[in-house]
């Protein structure tokens, strides 16, 4: 019987003997992804000068000029395209060997800026933002963000995990399987939202996790507790820190919230007023672009979390409505090639990054309609910023790459063909083509 259940979990991984032929990738995402990235630009160039004009006047300084904004976003998109080139061509299997290695340095850069900044205080290393300590600087260059490569480390780690556990039928284990899941992603979530306080990476990286367990086939009675220990310990991280609790209490009771808060109205809803007011003076067709007035120093983090209230206010409910459609679109592709992958592996790190882009999207456009709390998480390839940029662009490259070999039909409807058939579980689009694959 166990036997039998390891021959099954070697066919659902791709493990075992599974052959599988490459073919051209899935071109669409290069396009949707190259659109938001234009998109992004655009904006840039067109609330840049505005943004450089409130720094000026804040600093006292002329240091910002009008094109600040849009060749920094030009340089990052460049990094951003190298990145994705990058893990095109990275074969999976050097990447996969490569799992406990990512997570090390991941965990290592993570140590070093936590000593840097919370231990020396060295703030020419460690950039202190809002009383965190989240970034590198690195001067000219700007910031690097340790927690994306911690993203991209636990999302690696655990296609090679869980791959490994579905082949052996051990998915299901809760000593083998859910206990070093648990642990791994905790002391991941620990450094980023307790160490770094940062709450919007933490949801991003916990449904990372979440969309790699619903893929690996976990039984639905172990992810419905996992979910509900997840969303307890959620709770008390919001309860017990007072930012937190004050824009929760905001959300939940608006101008109300000002008196159990002992903060004033304006102040606690002031960045959701202004967001709100972004979208609404759009309208239907938006200001057009040079016209935002949000953007004049009304709104706060204009260019980088509240892009999409900017978007509204530029581009109109028309606009919005396009863009929208695009995230849509690219991540209707991720998810369709997760669902055609044979490798359990592959299958779980396409599956890990869409929950990734998904969290960004969701949660982001959401905290800007009042949907829910304030998040302070970057609209993927559209926010100014060259970190979230760069592994994006990274994990859609791996997708990619990874997208050369779906079969022509979903796994799921695979599974209950011959599968002495080569064409039933592993067969390509274009089965002609017998190229091996270089991973």
């Amino acid at each position: 019987m166990n036997r039998a259940r390891r021959a099954v979990g070697r066919m659902a991984s791709g493990v075992g003997d599974l052959a599988q032929r490459r073919h051209r990738p899935d071109y669409q995402i290069v396009l949707f992804m190259g659109l938001l990235m234009l998109l992004g630009l655009v904006l840039m160039y067109a609330i840049g000068p505005q943004r450089a004009n409130v720094l000026n006047e804040v600093h006292n300084t002329d240091f910002y000029t009008d094109t600040y904004f849009v060749i920094k976003q030009a340089l990052s998109l460049a990094v951003a395209i190298a990145a994705f080139v990058f893990f095109s061509k990275l074969p999976f299997s050097v990447l996969t060997r490569s799992a406990m290695r990512l997570v090390q340095v991941g965990l290592g850069l993570a140590a070093l800026l936590f000593v840097a900044g919370n231990l020396l205080h060295i703030d020419s290393i460690a950039a202190n933002t809002l009383g965190a300590y989240r970034w590198f600087n690195l001067g000219p260059l700007g910031g690097f963000q340790p927690a994306e490569v911690l993203k991209i480390a636990l999302l690696v780690y655990l296609a090679v995990f869980l791959g490994k556990r579905v082949s052996e039928g051990a998915v299901n284990d809760v000593e083998r399987t859910v206990l070093p899941v648990v642990g791994i992603t905790g002391l991941m979530l620990f450094i980023v939202v307790v160490l770094q306080k940062d709450m919007g990476t933490g949801l991003a990286m916990a449904s990372i996790v979440g969309a790699m367990l619903l893929m690996s086939g976990m039984s639905w009675k172990l992810l419905t507790r996992l979910v509900v220990v997840a969303m307890v310990i959620g709770a008390l991280l919001v309860v017990f820190v007072p930012h937190r609790r004050e824009r929760l209490m905001t959300f939940f009771l608006g101008d109300a919230a000002a008196d159990s808060s002992h903060v004033a109205a304006d102040d606690s809803n002031y960045h959701i007023k202004n967001a709100m007011i972004a979208l609404g003076t759009g309208g239907f067709a938006g200001l057009g672009i040079g016209n935002s007035i949000q953007a004049t120093g009304y709104l706060p983090e204009a260019i980088n979390d509240s892009v999409f209230a900017i978007m509204g206010e530029i581009f109109g409910f028309m606009g919005v409505t396009v863009i929208l459609g695009l995230f849509g679109a690219l991540l209707l592709r991720v998810l369709r090639i997760a669902d055609r992958l044979p490798d359990m592996r592959m299958k779980l790190a396409v599956a890990g990054v869409f929950g990734w882009l998904a969290a960004h999207v969701v949660l982001n456009v959401a905290s800007m309609i009042g949907l829910v709390p304030l998040t302070g998480i970057t609209l993927p390839l559209l926010s100014f910023g060259g970190t979230s940029m760069v592994f994006v662009a990274g994990a859609l490259g791996l997708v990619y790459q990874l997208s050369q070999f779906t079969s022509h039909s979903t796994i799921m409807e695979s599974r209950y063909e011959n599968s002495s058939s080569r064409r039933g579980i592993g067969g390509s689009r274009y089965p002609s083509r017998r190229r091996t694959p270089r991973n």
